[in-house]
Formats: C-alpha cells, sequence, structure tokens
C-alpha cells in the first residue's frame, strides 16, 4: 500500500460524514443554549472535541469489528488491507489524546460528559456491541448527549435535554434497522443483537414504536418555547421522511436507515432554523 492510500485508509475509519455530523450536532447544542456569540472559543473547542473523538470511536470500533468486517464490510480500510489493525489502534489512541485535551479546557459540566462518553465509546466496542438493545441504546445515548457537551461547552444545558432526548430516539431506531441490515455477519461472529435475540421482523417493530415516539414528541421544543414556528415547518417534513424510511425498512433495511439518517439531518437543520428565528425575534 502507498502512503497515500494507507492516509485515505485512516481518514476512512474515522468516518468523515459521521464526524461532520456529530461536530454539527454540538455546534447545535451551543447554538440552542444561546452561547454562541458569547464563547466562540469554548463553542470551537466542544465542536473539535467531539469530531476527534467520534473519529476515534470510529477507528477503534472497526479495530474490534475487524473480523465482522470481513463478512459485512469487505471494502473498509482494515478488511482490504489500506491499514493495519494496529495502525487503527494507534490512530484511534491518538485522535482520543487530542479529545481528551481539548476537553479540559471546558467547563467541568462539559468535561463531565466528555469523560463519561469516551468511556462508553470504549465500552460499546469492547462489551455492549453485542447485546440485545444495550449496544443500540448505549449509540442513541452518545449521539444524542452531543447537544448537551454542546450545550454545557458554553454553560447552558437546560434547553438541549429535549433535543438530547429525540436524537436518542431516532438514533435507536436506525441503530436496530442498521442491526437487522447486518444480521447474517453478527450471527457469524457470535453476537446477539436485538434481530438475532427476537427476530427481524419484530426488531422491526421496536424501531417504528420508538420513531412514533419521537415523532409526536418533536413539536416540544416549538410548545417550550425554545424555537419558532420555522422548527415546526421543516421538522414536520423531516418526520415524513423517517416515518417513510422505516416503512421501507421492512422491505430493505439498508434503503430504510439510510433514508432515516436523511430524515435526522433535516430534523437537525429543523433545529439551526427554528433557534435562529428566535434570535432574529429576539432583535
Amino acid at each position: 500500500m502507498t502512503a497515500g492510500e494507507t492516509i485515505r485508509g485512516l481518514l476512512e475509519l474515522t468516518r468523515p460524514v459521521n464526524v461532520l455530523a456529530a461536530s454539527v450536532l454540538t455546534f447545535i447544542g451551543a447554538f440552542v443554549a444561546g452561547g454562541l456569540g458569547s464563547y466562540p472559543l469554548q463553542t470551537g473547542a466542544a465542536v473539535a472535541a467531539t469530531g476527534l473523538a467520534v473519529g476515534a470511536g470510529n477507528a477503534i470500533n472497526d479495530y474490534f469489528d475487524r473480523e465482522i468486517d470481513r463478512i459485512n464490510q469487505p471494502d473498509r480500510a482494515i478488511p482490504r488491507g489500506a491499514v493495519s489493525p494496529r495502525g487503527a489502534l494507534v490512530f484511534s489512541i491518538v485522535l482520543f489524546a487530542a479529545a481528551v485535551g481539548l476537553a479540559l479546557t471546558l467547563p467541568l459540566e462539559a468535561l463531565a460528559i466528555a469523560g463519561i462518553n469516551l468511556l462508553a465509546l470504549v465500552a460499546y466496542t469492547e462489551y455492549f456491541k453485542g447485546l440485545p438493545g444495550l449496544g443500540n441504546a448505549l449509540v442513541a445515548y452518545l449521539v444524542g448527549s452531543t447537544f448537551l457537551f454542546g450545550a454545557a461547552a458554553v454553560g447552558e444545558i437546560g434547553p438541549a435535554v429535549v433535543l438530547f432526548a429525540l436524537a436518542a430516539v431516532a438514533t435507536l431506531s436506525r441503530e436496530i434497522i442498521k442491526d437487522v441490515e447486518d444480521i447474517e455477519g453478527d450471527r457469524e461472529e457470535g453476537l446477539n443483537t436485538l434481530p438475532i435475540a427476537i427476530g427481524e421482523r419484530q426488531s422491526l417493530y421496536v424501531a417504528t414504536a420508538l420513531l412514533v415516539v419521537g415523532v409526536v414528541a418533536s413539536p416540544l421544543p416549538y410548545v417550550l418555547g425554545y424555537f419558532e414556528l420555522e422548527y415546526l415547518l421543516l421538522v414536520l417534513p423531516a418526520n415524513a421522511i423517517m416515518i417513510v424510511a422505516v416503512y421501507e425498512s421492512f422491505e430493505d433495511p439498508t434503503i430504510g436507515q439510510t433514508h432515516l439518517k436523511y430524515g435526522t439531518f433535516l430534523a437537525a437543520l429543523a433545529f439551526i432554523v427554528g433557534r435562529a428565528a428566535l434570535e432574529v425575534n429576539v432583535f
């Protein structure tokens, strides 16, 4: 392998799209908390720490999952030989260290969330990934907690709590669908994911029920006065996309979980627009 191919492989390990998405959610958490203008350096440090931690978590996940990925994802960096397992492990440690260094510059609440999340990332790959529902719930917490981390970085965690809950529910639904998609490799590796434990169709029913709860609760940020009407104008079509996606997953889990991700991205945009409209109306 050439140096260029190795660099590309290392970048792939981080899942750049996921890194960007998590960083944006942290930014939204800070923005919703109203601290963006007053605490730009803390916001930047929180966003960067999130991106580094997510990249590290994805890299170490690929390290532990390298045998499963030979079946489920043979084109990933480690199975195809672009990055050695040892190289992936060292890379993840470097990213984790950089994330910790940035987190140490933030308030105590944010530092506590960062510490819990770093431990959770490692625990997920080593202990929780193959446990029915528990691994999914841990991932859902980690995604939702990016809102809390961003808000805590600027000293106001309250408004992000509802966003944390909504993001966690949508992520939990998507993670269950993804386990249905990956059931062949997971079974081969001896994991006991939710679809293996209770069946694929039953798992999809659980994912659907969770998503419906999230959709029903999605107007709460508007009702509580955190966002303006513009939030609803974007979150309602996002809800529709996610409902359709979960329906599609009964026929094709791959398409379903991909479209569900698009819906969550639109919902995240709704958070930004809804808060921005509130800021404009205040002035």
